[in-house]
């Protein structure tokens, strides 16, 4: 099975982003959090995904962008655990808060944390 993030798949909308960052619901696992909302429109994908690494913590571009790069490819290799498990339309956002260069294996661990947390916040929110 091939695992990837297409293009459909990537949080490009500015005004969903704008959205996200206002009525979204968070999760963190450092130092990783993410802010989630579900999304009524139907979209072309069900899970719209960006990654944010803030300049604050790394003013140097290439380390913002390979942050970015094993964020994004630790997302790849584990949405499964929330493509195959959820209802609905989510729009993801990934925010990096950490201050140090992360290694690979820290940030995928990090990942299935977060993702299993979201399942189980969306899991208890259809209970209610």
């Amino acid at each position: 099975m091939s695992v990837k993030f297409p293009k459909k798949e990537k949080l490009k909308n500015k005004k969903l982003i704008e959205v996200l960052f206002k009525e979204g619901k968070s999760l963190s696992s450092f130092p990783l959090k993410l802010i989630y909302l579900k999304v009524e429109s139907p979209m072309d994908a069900k899970f719209k995904t960006g990654v944010a690494v803030p300049k604050k913590n790394f003013k140097s571009a290439v380390k913002r962008n390979r942050i970015k790069r094993l964020v994004r490819e630790s997302y790849r290799l584990n949405k499964h655990l929330v493509f195959n498990n959820s209802e609905g339309n989510f729009a993801f956002l990934i925010l990096y808060l950490g201050k140090e260069m992360p290694n690979y294996l820290g940030v995928e661990k990090e990942m299935q944390l977060i993702l299993k947390k979201f399942l189980k916040k969306i899991d208890d929110a259809k209970v209610d």
